[in-house]
């Protein structure tokens, strides 16, 4: 399994970005923008937990499995792997909403902040972008967790659970 570059998060980061910055400029010339909701980063940030949650638990499994504690649970391979998927997926498209909700804030920020609706909007994508950076950071906690040891015999690439 390859590992996430951050290079890739922050290029999703920054193309959404764009777009949903044109696309804001565009959709507010011709009405209304469409609110940003007030559980988006609600959400976010409940992944964002659950991916540090799952990344302390496995750390710590796998803490005890190599110290071979007595009545250790280990870890099985392919949970690893799962939540090494798990969490390469929640990083890419936190990316991308994190990125969507950039755009459409800096649109509201650069459009002024006079009327009380666009001020909240703003917060709230500011919070959207906060807790997609959170979700990023979990997740490649957790990769970084359930990363196996260099394989000497495999020429030293990269092995993965």
């Amino acid at each position: 399994m390859k590992q996430l570059h951050i290079k890739v998060l922050v290029g999703l980061f920054l193309a959404a970005g764009v777009l949903a910055w044109g696309g804001a400029r565009l959709w507010d010339s011709f009405g209304t923008l469409p609110s940003v909701p007030v559980a988006a980063p609600i959400v976010l940030a409940f992944l964002a937990a659950v991916l540090a949650a799952t990344a302390f638990e496995l750390r710590g499994r796998l803490r005890a499995q190599r110290e071979r504690r007595p009545g250790a649970k280990g870890v099985d391979p392919l949970l690893a792997a799962r939540a090494v998927v798990f969490g390469q997926a929640s990083a890419l498209v936190a990316s991308l909403v994190a990125g969507l909700y950039g755009g459409v804030g800096v649109f509201l920020l650069t459009s002024g902040l006079e009327v009380e609706p666009r001020r909240d909007q703003a917060i709230y994508a500011g919070l959207s972008v906060l807790a997609g950076a959170a979700v990023v950071a979990a997740a490649i906690f957790l990769e970084r967790v359930c990363k196996l040891p260099d394989d000497e015999g495999n020429g030293g690439a990269d092995a993965r659970a």
